[in-house]
């Protein structure tokens, strides 16, 4: 399926498929961009819209995932391959942050509500775990909670005060 646009003939659909065996699982992704219907879209900017089907095998177990997005990168700047990167990386950042900051510092539970203690508190948590990673600390779960009851190390490692 062709359709013309800018003089120039465009597919309306892209798919790329990634393979990917970890820690005892196998998945397989596969995106499919469209750029059918983005011009009867409400949504302005939008150029392309992806599906991602995830297929994965654990101990002989298949679970399929389906999930949908869109984007207002268009075909010109960017490809389903290139695409199907820049929707794996964002877990980068969820691993990286987010669980740490859910698994790590329970901060789903807390019970601070007023006022603006609440984004503040999680200011503090974000500017720990960046401090600990570029001090390239080698396991930050540990680093966080020895530095939760030993505050004297961690102002030495942040050359706060000098080591006694």
């Amino acid at each position: 399926l062709l359709f013309l646009r800018e003089k120039k003939a465009y597919a309306a659909r892209e798919i790329t498929e990634t393979k990917e065996k970890k820690r005892g699982r196998f998945e397989v992704r596969t995106l499919t961009s469209t750029t059918v219907g983005i011009d009867t879209s409400k949504w302005p900017g939008i150029q392309q819209f992806l599906r991602l089907e995830r297929r994965t095998t654990i101990d002989g177990k298949v679970t399929k995932t389906i999930s949908y997005a869109v984007t207002s990168l268009s075909r010109k700047q960017v490809n389903a391959k290139t695409l199907l990167k820049m929707w794996r990386g964002r877990w980068d950042i969820e691993n990286r942050l987010f669980w740490v900051r859910d698994v790590v510092f329970k901060e789903d539970l807390s019970r601070i509500r007023s006022g603006t203690a609440y984004t503040t508190m999680s200011i503090f948590r974000n500017t720990g775990i960046t401090l600990l990673r570029a001090l390239k600390v080698p396991e930050l779960t540990a680093a966080i909670r020895e530095n939760a009851v030993k505050l004297n190390v961690l102002l030495q490692r942040l050359n706060i005060v000098n080591k006694t």
